[in-house]
């Protein structure tokens, strides 16, 4: 009879996935080096995920939900005004990225470059992620476009969908140049220029 799964070495797993795909990439890690980063044993990894595959998409899921806990109550903060709570979100989001001296980028951008179509578990995760993310910006924006601050095209979700584009290409550029320098420009003059308030 197989041994019920264990959630610490789950958690041991996805912990050592996100610091390993957020440093290397997916593929220059392989199940050995997750399983002794972890502190399992490699056989053990079978016993949490099917392949490698459905164990990105879970390290994505986890790193979308970390995002989510820490910063979606920014957009939800009744003392800011709906412009602001956008602002502050990606502000808070660049300040991730600065702990980490900008050299890692976002976890989400990175492997959506490096995943090919064979990796379709962690493919449809990440098209969910986006889907989501715009979901949770999208409320801000048509609280401002109810207040007469943005213009009445294009629609809210398309519009958090083409910030969220801009950001990712922010923090590209920024993981490339170790610089926080694009992240500045985009909260100074591309995410102003989309929200209407430049």
């Amino acid at each position: 009879m197989p041994r019920p799964a264990n959630p610490q070495v789950r958690e041991r797993l996805l912990t050592a996935g996100l610091t390993l795909f957020h440093t290397q990439g997916f593929n220059a890690v392989g199940l050995k080096e997750i399983t002794d980063t972890a502190g399992v044993p490699k056989g053990s990894f079978y016993s949490y995920y099917s392949s490698k595959n459905a164990f990105a998409a879970a390290v994505l899921a986890r790193y979308w939900t970390d995002i989510v806990r820490t910063h979606s109550p920014i957009l939800s903060d009744a003392s800011l005004s709906s412009v602001a709570r956008v602002t502050r979100f990606f502000e808070a989001l660049t300040q991730d990225h600065a702990e980490q001296g900008f050299a890692r980028g976002c976890l989400i951008g990175n492997l959506a470059l490096e995943l090919s179509a064979e990796h379709e578990e962690a493919q449809r995760e990440l098209a969910d992620i986006m889907t989501r993310w715009a979901d949770l910006v999208a409320p801000c924006l048509r609280e401002a476009r109810s207040q007469g601050v943005l213009a009445k095209t294009p629609e809210e979700r398309e519009l958090a969908s083409m910030v969220i584009e801009a950001w990712e290409g922010a923090a590209m550029r920024g993981r490339i140049e170790h610089s926080r320098v694009p992240y500045d420009r985009f909260l100074r003059v591309s995410l102003p220029r989309l929200i209407g308030t430049a």
